[in-house]
């Protein structure tokens, strides 16, 4: 990104591998029905009889993979329903805190592709103009400012159909050293921005009748806290709250509107600027494209989801089973409540891109 450098990491010979990866490749491997049953059909084709011991285990494993992929399958029609029709010519776009990072990336691809895309923030784009990209300054967390965006939006793009709730800060203090305009500004940017939007396009989103799609993105602190975080972490598990609410409510009344929960790990962004992830293998950081390629999929098909990455970030429920003091030795080990003391954050990184570039080293 322009003006910024990448947040700097440990290096390591293995710093490319993680779980994730080999999940990925077992997932299109071993794990794959296919591949299971094309085990069996080698055996066969080797003239073993049915009853034979390898025969009936390659047998037994190919059903219960097939039989894990079709419960999968069903689990995930019940839990989203079925998916909306998307024309994307006709889609109007909401991105709040669009000018950066996940939300710039989201916003470039939908106004390539011809949709009509409304970028609310109150900084400058990045990259400048993009292209079927409409920028409107907008600080999200002013109910005032908003209507006005919104009214704007109306007549000059038309009623939304999708609203990405993106907007959001990271102060990076401990609470005890948070003064209490840190707190109003937090809190409002990370989580009362969601409620105002919601609150003003999902009424004409509904009157339009046409469907519609609402992304939440959160975070998986949201769902374990974290040290210097305590104001950030109470935000998002707010909109991990605010969206199963309201996945509640259109389910039942409008269920051709449907809902996105976004909950990602460390994003390589400046908003955690200085951050290290204690564990690159366990717990990578995360690359903005991928989970912008993960949401614009799921927008694209119409779907209902909930987008955990990485690997950890979509087993966190079973995080919170765990005995309590089992669950301190976890982030102990993975070093939750220590990741932040390298913490420089957005104005940081933008000082030392200044500062390199004073110095004839500019670092992108």
């Amino acid at each position: 990104m322009d003006g910024f450098r990448r947040p700097p990491q440990r290096e390591s010979w293995f710093a490319p591998l993680s779980i994730d990866l080999f999940l990925k490749v077992l997932y299109v491997t071993f794990l794959h029905p296919f591949v299971a049953w094309v085990a069996v059909l080698c055996l066969r084709a080797e003239h073993m009889h049915w009853d034979a011991m390898p025969m009936r285990v390659a047998m037994a494993y190919a059903t219960f993979i097939t039989v894990c992929w079709t419960a999968s399958a069903v689990n995930k029609r019940i839990a989203f329903g079925i998916p909306r029709e998307v024309d994307m010519s006709e889609e109007v776009i909401v991105i709040t805190g669009g000018s950066s990072g996940l939300g710039l990336l989201i916003a470039e691809v939908y106004g390539m592709r011809g949709a009509s895309v409304a970028v609310l923030d109150v900084k400058e784009m990045e990259n400048g103009e993009a292209r079927g990209v409409s920028y409107y300054k907008c600080d999200v967390s002013d109910r005032k400012q908003l209507a006005a965006a919104a009214k704007k939006i109306e007549e000059e793009l038309g009623t939304p159909t999708v609203i990405i709730n993106n907007a959001a800060i990271v102060v990076g203090k401990k609470l005890v050293d948070l003064d209490f305009d840190d707190i109003d500004r937090s809190l409002s940017t990370n989580l009362l921005s969601s409620f105002y939007a919601l609150r003003t396009f999902l009424p004409p989103m509904i009157r339009a009748g046409r469907g519609g799609t609402v992304v939440t993105v959160s975070s998986v602190i949201g769902e374990v806290g974290a040290a210097r975080l305590s104001d950030y972490a109470a935000a998002k598990a707010g909109l991990i709250a605010l969206h199963k609410s309201l996945t509640a409510e259109l389910r039942a009344e409008h269920p051709d509107i449907r809902t996105v929960l976004v909950t990602p790990g460390q994003l390589s962004t400046p908003l955690f600027y200085g951050v290290q992830t204690p564990n690159s293998f366990l717990a990578p950081v995360v690359e903005p494209v991928e989970v912008a390629r993960e949401v614009i999929f799921a927008i694209d098909n119409g779907n209902a989801e909930h987008i955990g990455m990485p690997l950890y970030a979509r087993w966190m429920a079973w995080y919170n089973v765990l005995p309590v003091g089992v669950q301190i030795i976890v982030r102990k080990l993975a070093g939750v409540d220590t990741a932040m003391s390298t913490f420089v954050g957005r104005q940081g990184a933008a000082a030392t891109a200044e500062l390199s570039e004073k110095n004839g080293a500019a670092v992108h």
